[in-house]
C-alpha cells in the first residue's frame, strides 16, 4: 500500500494528486491502469466517514468546509475535500477556485483539497468522484467531504455517494413555500442555517420553518417493522456561523450521533452496499453511451439521422430506435 500512495507527507500528497489525475483520464490505457490501481486500493478503503455538502451559491459552503476542516484537524482527524467546480459550457474550463478560497485549510498538513471540474457531468459531480473517495480513504484520511456546485441534480448525486448529506441554508432564503421544497429536503440527513450571525431572528425563523417542513414530510423517520424509535434518525436543523466559527462543536456532535446510530443499526453498511451497486450501474450506462457513440455503424448514420430529426422529417423516438438497432 505504501508503494502506491506512500506514507503521510509531501510525497504522499503528490502520489494522491497523480492518482486522481489518472482516474480522471479517459484514455483507454489510463483507464486500464486506473482499474488495476482501484482494485489494489479497495481493501484499504471504506474506513472514512463521507460527508456530502450542498447548498445554493453564496450560502458559504467553502467558508463552512474550511472552518469545519480546521476544527476536525484540531480534534486529530485527517480531512480530504473534493470540491467540484462548474465547467464552462463554452470553453469547458473551470476556475477551480475552492482551493483558493480555503487558503488556511489547503496549507494544513493534515488536509488535502482536490478541486475538480464537473466537465458538464449531470449534477456537477465528476464521474471520477467516487473513485477519488477510495483514494483518500486508502491514504488514511478519515473524514472525506464532497462539496457540490449546488445546482440541478447535484444534491441527488452527492447524496448517493456519501454517508451523511448536509444541506446548507441561508437566513431569509425564502418564505414557508421555499422551506418546504420536498425534492431537496427529503435528501437531507441534516440541515444547517449558515450565516446565522447576520440576522439571528431570521435564522431562528428559518430553522423553525424547515423543522416544521421536515415533520410534515415525515422524512427518514418512519420505523420499519420491529424497529425502535431510539434507532430512527430524525433530520435535525441547526444554525451556526462558519465565518465566526460558532456552533461547530454542536454540529459535529450531531454528526457523531448520526454516525454512531448508523453503525449500531447496520444502516451504514447497507447504504454503502447500495451505493456501490449504483456506482456499478452508473459506469455501465456511461460505458454503453461511449461505445454507442463510437460504434462504426452508428457513427456513419448519426449525422443523417440528426438532420432528419432536426428538420422534423423523423420522430426523435424513431431515430433513436433505428440507431440502437445498428448495435445488433
Amino acid at each position: 500500500m505504501r508503494q502506491v500512495l506512500g506514507a503521510p507527507g509531501p510525497a504522499q500528497r503528490r502520489a494522491i494528486a497523480k492518482t486522481i489525475t489518472l482516474l480522471e483520464s479517459t484514455r483507454p490505457d489510463h483507464r486500464r491502469r486506473a482499474e488495476d490501481l482501484l482494485n489494489a486500493l479497495l481493501p484499504h478503503s471504506g474506513r472514512a466517514f463521507r460527508l456530502g455538502i450542498s447548498g445554493v451559491p453564496g450560502v458559504g459552503k467553502s467558508t463552512f468546509i474550511e472552518a469545519l476542516g480546521l476544527f476536525l484537524i484540531e480534534q486529530g482527524h485527517r480531512v480530504a475535500v473534493l470540491a467540484v467546480d462548474p465547467s464552462s459550457s463554452v470553453s469547458g474550463g473551470s476556475i477551480l477556485g475552492d482551493k483558493t478560497r480555503m487558503e488556511r485549510l489547503s496549507a494544513a498538513e493534515q488536509a488535502f483539497i482536490r478541486p475538480s471540474p464537473s466537465s458538464g457531468t449531470l449534477g456537477g459531480v465528476a464521474q471520477s468522484t467516487r473513485e477519488s473517495l477510495l483514494v483518500f480513504e486508502a491514504a488514511g484520511y478519515d473524514i472525506v467531504i464532497v462539496e457540490t456546485v449546488g445546482v440541478g441534480q447535484s444534491e441527488t448525486a452527492v447524496a448517493a455517494m456519501t454517508d451523511l448529506f448536509l444541506l446548507l441554508q441561508l437566513p431569509n432564503a425564502g418564505d414557508d413555500l421555499q422551506a418546504m421544497k420536498k425534492g431537496i429536503m427529503e435528501l437531507a440527513d441534516l440541515v444547517v442555517i449558515n450565516k446565522a450571525d447576520i440576522d439571528e431572528a431570521a435564522a431562528t425563523r428559518a430553522r423553525a420553518q424547515i423543522t416544521s417542513a421536515l415533520r410534515i414530510f415525515g422524512l427518514h423517520g418512519r420505523p420499519g417493522q420491529g424497529a425502535h424509535e431510539v434507532d430512527v434518525w430524525h433530520p435535525q436543523v441547526l444554525q451556526l456561523s462558519a465565518l465566526k466559527g460558532t456552533g461547530l462543536p454542536a454540529f459535529w456532535q450531531t454528526v457523531t450521533q448520526f454516525r454512531d446510530m448508523q453503525h449500531r443499526t447496520g444502516r451504514l453498511v447497507e447504504r454503502r452496499q447500495a451505493q456501490n451497486l449504483a456506482w456499478m450501474w452508473e459506469r455501465i450506462e456511461s460505458g454503453l453511451r461511449a461505445r454507442f457513440k463510437h460504434h462504426p455503424a452508428v457513427h456513419q448514420a448519426l449525422s443523417g439521422m440528426t438532420e432528419e430529426v432536426r428538420a422534423g422529417r423523423m420522430a426523435a423516438s424513431v431515430a433513436a430506435q433505428r440507431l440502437l438497432d445498428l448495435l445488433n
